[in-house]
């Protein structure tokens, strides 16, 4: 249902976009009686909209042959029904367009055509020819160029969100790798610490069932017992066997903060230490050597050189550990850059203690801290949660491409608009220099225009070496039949836009007739 309104909407707007252009052509043509551009801007304006969503490069080419009716002679009108319908057409045409090579051959097509056309039918040639081509430019390229932007910023973003979905789903994969690994280190420490005990009271019932004093009953009953802590301590080798084929433990259960720390300095890292963990439950106080050694691994490999302070301190209700480096001295060492699963780790063992893992920059340094509640039951993990804890120890590696390409698209944008506007520009220029050139080479001075003389012959007059091309179009006395008249400038400043000039006919050599004459003058 969805498609269909989309589909009857595109068509109300293709309605509406033909009939706007209709009317610019009818609105331009009808008052000039051009019938003949009528029926052509007409057939231009149909075929373009009518093939624009089902065959763009067909309606770019109709639009741009459209561009051909320019060199026409109207009076010295340049019809701008023209600019309407490739400004429409052009930016549609590349916003739908897959490739851009079409598009520029049509128009390269359309611009070596208009030449011999300039040539045979324009009053100018090939003046009326460039005013073709500057129309294909500014009325065809800009909206050609704008459109292609939009196209590669809609295809860039498409992309770019579906690789972050795709980088995404990784980090999580990773992250759910780390916390896994995690767990299965807490799995091995229960079974190193656990299964010791379990045979010790193993190797105590059998001492048990050996001794004197014991009736059978009392016998069969140790005998159960130590069957069972046997079976107990197998099983639970079984279980966490299947754990350690992918995380075995890399460290004893029983690690002593003292040791980590004295193994640390004498690596060459400068530590501060302060440790008081002796009130923490085991669970606890290996959480805690873990947030440690985590630590220290760290800021060996990323920040080498840097002094460390250790603290951890322990109270009847929680144990707080905290390690802070201070700024590195020189860069980290050579190698892959970090991927924070040891960090998505120890979040996974504190969570499952119940605590609280801060980890992130710190005055120019980095401080890890965490909270480790000795009666907590493991705090549930939540999609928040989760996020907040990716988001604290930098895992948003696709924000960071989508920002780069997001950045992209931005300079994308101003090189489209930039390279029109720069191209307008240049021309403006190099056209305004002409303009000026031409204005005062072909100036004649009211003195000399006094002085001429009918009968004069044009040899004897000194005239201007180049002729205006800017003059009135209305207010021009009727020339005498069979004469060649040329136009000079009258003394008219540039930006009045009658243009008065002066109008010297010459029959057989001699001047025939000459006369002033402005549009708005007398």
């Amino acid at each position: 249902m969805r498609e269909v309104t989309k589909r009857r909407w595109r068509v109300v707007l293709d309605v509406l976009l033909g009939l706007f252009l209709a009317f610019i052509v009818a609105s331009e043509t009808v008052g000039s009686r051009s019938w003949w551009e009528l029926a052509g801007g007409l057939a231009v304006v149909a075929g373009s909209v009518a093939t624009a969503r089902r065959y763009p490069a067909v309606s770019l080419g109709i639009a741009l042959a459209g561009a051909l009716a320019v060199p026409f002679p109207y009076g010295d009108r340049v019809p701008v029904w023209v600019v309407f319908v490739l400004v429409a057409m052009c930016y549609q045409a590349a916003l739908r367009m897959e490739r851009a090579r079409p598009g520029l051959l049509l128009g390269a097509a359309v611009v070596v055509l208009g030449l011999p056309l300039a040539l045979l039918v324009a009053p100018d040639g090939v003046g009326d020819w460039a005013a073709m081509v500057a129309i294909l430019v500014f009325a065809g390229l800009s909206p050609w160029l704008l459109g292609r932007y939009v196209r590669l910023r809609g295809e860039l973003a498409r992309t770019g969100w579906r690789r972050a979905e795709e980088m995404e789903s990784r980090q999580r994969l990773v992250a759910d790798q780390a916390r896994l690994r995690e767990r299965a280190r807490i799995a091995s420490d229960m079974h190193d610490s656990l299964g010791h005990e379990l045979s010790l009271i193993a190797v105590r019932a059998a001492a048990l069932e050996v001794a004197g004093g014991l009736d059978d009953g009392q016998r069969d009953a140790a005998a159960q017992l130590r069957t069972s802590a046997a079976a107990a301590t197998e099983r639970l080798r079984e279980i966490i066997g299947v754990l350690r084929e992918d995380a075995a433990p890399v460290e004893p259960v029983q690690g002593d903060l003292g040791e980590l720390v004295a193994r640390a300095r004498a690596s060459g890292l400068l530590i501060d230490s302060t440790m008081d963990n002796a009130l923490a439950p085991p669970m606890v106080a290996r959480a805690a050597y873990r947030v440690v050694q985590e630590a220290l691994t760290n800021v060996a490999k990323h920040a080498p050189g840097a002094a460390v302070t250790v603290r951890v301190t322990s109270t009847g209700s929680q144990t707080s550990v905290s390690v802070v480096n201070a700024p590195r001295p020189a860069g980290p060492l050579p190698g892959t850059a970090s991927g924070h699963r040891g960090l998505i780790g120890l979040r996974e063992r504190v969570r499952l203690v119940g605590g609280t893992l801060q980890a992130g920059p710190r005055d120019g340094g980095f401080a890890v801290t965490a909270t480790l509640p000795h009666d907590a039951a493991p705090v549930e993990e939540t999609p928040e949660l989760r996020e907040a804890a990716d988001d604290a120890v930098g895992q948003s590696t696709s924000a960071r491409a989508l920002e780069l390409a997001r950045r992209d698209v931005r300079r994308s944008l101003v090189l489209a608009v930039a390279v029109p506007l720069a191209l307008f520009g240049l021309v403006l220029a190099i056209g305004g220099i002409v303009f000026l050139y031409q204005w005062n080479s072909s100036e004649l001075p009211a003195p000399v225009y006094e002085r001429m003389r009918l009968g004069q012959f044009r040899t004897e007059l000194a005239l201007p070496e180049r002729q205006r091309a800017a003059r009135p179009t209305r207010g021009e006395p009727p020339a005498v039949p069979g004469a060649v008249c040329e136009y000079y400038g009258a003394g008219r400043s540039f930006l009045n836009d009658d243009y008065a000039a002066y109008r010297l006919c010459f029959a057989e050599g001699k001047l025939v007739s000459k006369d002033w004459f402005a549009e708005g003058g007398s």
